[in-house]
């Protein structure tokens, strides 16, 4: 039989010694890759390995790839360090970059949030009567900062010349300044990431941003892990990604199953009517496990996916204008099912009476 090593081919007979080596050139870059290569391929086609660390040590020492065993040991640790790095670099795909453009987008939401709560919070004790949240409050404390210093020609001017709140002094102001400034700058952050998201995923998935949208496609892409796990998952897990808790509820307990996950928020679904989100939602997830799977294989862009799902949403709305007659709910029952009718009870008399 034949074994390969990572120093070379090994013929070996039935008891397993070594008949014949042909060894690989010693460079330690060049083993490397062939090391990554037989990892790869060990997934594919695993092969028997007939020989332990000693005996591989021993076999190179045999063969003469190494002379001494301190030359293995410093030429295998040199080759195991460049093929890691090497791995290491390969795992920065285009849809792991997209995958953390979405993770650190769904992190500014969080902090952003919790940030303007706070500046709400915080200037409202100096401006009570200023109505505005977000990115609009930020602006404005950045831009004018104490109330005092909004222009008479300005809209707010008289509710800040009229205001009940304390006065803010200019230490406070400064820092509460800098604070909405950080705000701002988050949400320009937001912005960039969320355009660079929309560019990638046309190049990178074209059909599945078509079909989904770039936005829903890439938190599928997130959701799943990758482009090629999301494109091996079966449609039905498609239509549910994102409703963790509603389908483990439906697992453990009667509830019903959910209709969709993040999927939702697709216009198709979210504007239809309720009575169609279910089967409008099968197809959509039908179309996007299609199209997750023709651009992981091909990468190039086919119209037919779409036109497609035009047609068959347009054949389910046809099919379904109204809503189906509601049925009555039944009346909940005891834990035996039916209800037992109580019998009279049996008088006993008392005494000695037969």
């Amino acid at each position: 039989m034949e074994f390969t090593a990572w120093f070379g081919k090994l013929k070996l007979d039935a008891d397993g010694e070594i008949q014949d080596c042909n060894l690989f050139d010693n460079d330690p870059e060049k083993l490397a890759e062939l090391v990554v290569q037989l990892q790869e391929s060990s997934k594919e086609k695993p092969q028997s390995v007939p020989l332990q660390r000693t005996d591989l040590r021993d076999a190179a020492l045999g063969c003469g790839f190494v002379e001494l065993d301190e030359d293995y040991d410093i030429l295998l640790r040199d080759v195991c360090i460049r093929a890691a790095k090497s791995q290491i670099s390969q795992t920065d795909t285009d849809d792991s970059r997209i995958i953390q453009a979405v993770e650190a987008l769904d992190d500014i939401d969080k902090n952003v949030n919790e940030l303007s709560e706070r500046l709400f919070e915080w200037y409202g004790r100096y401006f009570p009567e200023l109505e505005m949240t977000g990115e609009e409050l930020a602006n404005f404390v950045s831009t004018y900062g104490s109330r005092s210093n909004v222009p008479d020609d300005h809209e707010l001017s008289e509710k800040a010349s009229q205001s009940m709140g304390a006065e803010l002094m200019f230490a406070d102001e400064e820092l509460l300044r800098s604070f909405a400034r950080n705000i701002c700058s988050l949400y320009d952050t937001r912005r960039y990431i969320e355009n660079y998201i929309n560019t990638s995923m046309g190049s990178v998935a074209p059909n599945l941003c078509e079909i989904a949208g770039a936005s829903i496609g890439a938190r599928l892409m997130s959701m799943a892990g990758s482009l090629e796990k999301l494109a091996a998952f079966p449609s039905s897990t498609v239509q549910v990604i994102g409703a963790n808790r509603a389908l483990f509820k439906h697992l453990r307990s009667r509830a019903p199953s959910p209709k969709h996950g993040i999927i939702f928020n697709n216009p198709v679904i979210k504007n239809a009517p309720w009575w169609q989100r279910g089967k409008l939602a099968r197809a959509l997830a039908a179309k996007i496990s299609l199209a997750a799977r023709t651009d992981f294989y091909s990468g190039e862009l086919d119209s037919t996916i779409k036109e497609a799902l035009d047609k068959k949403l347009e054949s389910i709305r046809q099919a379904n204008p109204n809503p189906p007659e509601r049925k009555p709910e039944a009346k909940p029952q005891g834990k035996g099912g039916k209800r037992r009718s109580r019998g009279r009870k049996k008088n006993k008399k008392s005494g000695g009476n037969k």
